[in-house]
């Protein structure tokens, strides 16, 4: 590994930034642009079946267990197609690549407009490998683009995820009734915004061009010090990015999937249950912006690390013991600071450990594979816990103990240093 002291935001030069070779400051705008309109739809064709659920239930005469794999197999694809990413990026080339990931993602969704379980089923897989890969790509293109402003792209980045995921778990019932109780084609409306995205990323992708380093051509490899995965997979730096990403991504997925439950049997009502869970984006959002501001100014760098996962610790033992009144307002607020914060965390220590694009590509594809794959357990550990115990003791007593598993790894990766460089 390497030391290193990388700002999150330094002073462009005219010849080195992005912009310059691509345009000037107007075109960079755009990319930035394009890149935000693609992450809005990262989690928008996953979160957007939770609220209809009960209907795909109904219509199809489906358990709610079968129905239930419709939110944790993106989980599980987010980790298994990410180790695609290297192979197609050399063949494809990284920006195209993205361009390609939103085709995947729109088809995926409208495929869901077929009457045909079959059908509902493949298109999620779709749906869940198109992000998958652009999952990877995007920290990647970030590095390569935005290498001069990487605090405020990644905080934007993890913003859009929120804003995504809030707008699809907000607006899909409500399009579901305006089309005559059609959950198919509530599903299948959100594949207009990843439309959308391909049309104003397609220049990017067409132009694709040089990269940060100067090499021709769309792909991120330099040859001199091309990266190996399986020097990552020794390297104790990628290892600490890694777990970190991985328990709080299972903690966020866990929380989604099983808060509500939990506060309707302590007495919630299932619309206020719902509605609290949406509320807790709204903090999110705020967090994720805050956060690249943390990580530039407070020192020591585990501080804002173990704030945010103070706060997930804090909110989820508080809907544990005091789930009454407006209290569960406070607990949401502080679990959203807290997932928001650590989401963002995770996703630029991807970036900043990494010496170039081409390192962050292999070091994104080993943080969220690994990590996501591990997330995927979350919902299914915690069910099994709340079963085996008949409460939620037991559930929240271990994502707590995870929650201090993740500040350690989480105070290792957030050690100013680089993981090894090619073969080194």
């Amino acid at each position: 590994m390497t030391t290193m002291h990388e700002p999150l935001d330094t002073a462009p030069t005219p010849l080195t930034t992005p912009s310059a070779r691509h345009g000037g400051v107007l075109f960079g705008v755009y990319v930035g642009i394009g890149l935000l309109l693609i992450a809005l739809n990262l989690r928008m064709g996953v979160a957007s079946v939770g609220p209809v659920l009960p209907a795909i239930e109904h219509d199809l005469g489906i358990p709610a267990a079968a129905a239930g794999l419709l939110t944790t197999i993106p989980v599980f694809a987010f980790g298994a197609f990410a180790f695609l990413t290297p192979t197609l990026t050399r063949r494809i080339g990284l920006h195209r690549l993205l361009a390609l990931t939103m085709v995947v993602v729109a088809v995926g969704i409208g495929i869901r407009l077929l009457d045909s379980p079959v059908a509902l089923f493949g298109g999620t897989v779709l749906v869940g490998a198109g992000i998958a890969v652009a999952n990877v790509c995007m920290p990647a293109v970030i590095k390569q683009d935005f290498a001069h402003r990487l605090g405020l792209m990644m905080g934007l980045y993890s913003t859009a995820l929120f804003v995504g995921a809030a707008a699809a778990a907000a607006f899909t019932v409500p399009l579901m009734t305006a089309l005559d109780g059609s959950w198919r084609g509530a599903l299948a409306f959100w594949a207009v915004p990843a439309v959308l995205a391909l049309l104003v990323w397609l220049p990017r992708a067409v132009r694709g061009s040089a990269s940060v380093a100067g090499t021709p051509g769309d792909a991120i490899v330099e040859p001199r010090d091309e990266p190996r995965m399986s020097v990552l997979l020794r390297d104790p730096v990628a290892w600490a990015v890694t777990v970190f990403m991985g328990l709080q991504s299972l903690s966020y997925y866990a929380a989604l999937t099983w808060i509500p439950t939990m506060l309707q049997d302590a007495g919630v009502p299932v619309a206020d249950a719902g509605l609290l869970l949406s509320y807790s984006s709204f903090p999110g959002v705020a967090a994720a912006l805050l956060a690249p501001i943390m990580l530039r100014r407070i020192r020591p760098t585990w501080l804002p690390v173990l704030l945010s996962t103070l706060l997930c610790a804090a909110g989820l033992i508080g809907l544990l013991v005091a789930p009454g009144g407006a209290a569960p307002w406070v607990w949401m607020t502080l679990l959203g600071l807290g997932q928001g914060a650590a989401i963002t965390l995770s996703l630029t220590y991807i970036v900043l450990r990494a010496p170039d694009a081409a390192h962050t590509a292999h070091l994104s594809t080993m943080a969220q594979g690994i990590g996501y794959l591990l997330a995927g357990f979350g919902p299914i550990g915690l069910g099994i816990l709340h079963a085996a115990a008949g409460g939620w003791a037991l559930p929240v007593a271990a994502l707590v103990l995870l929650l201090g598993v993740q500040s350690f790894a989480g105070a290792a990766a957030s050690r100013e240093r680089h993981v090894r460089a090619g073969g080194r």
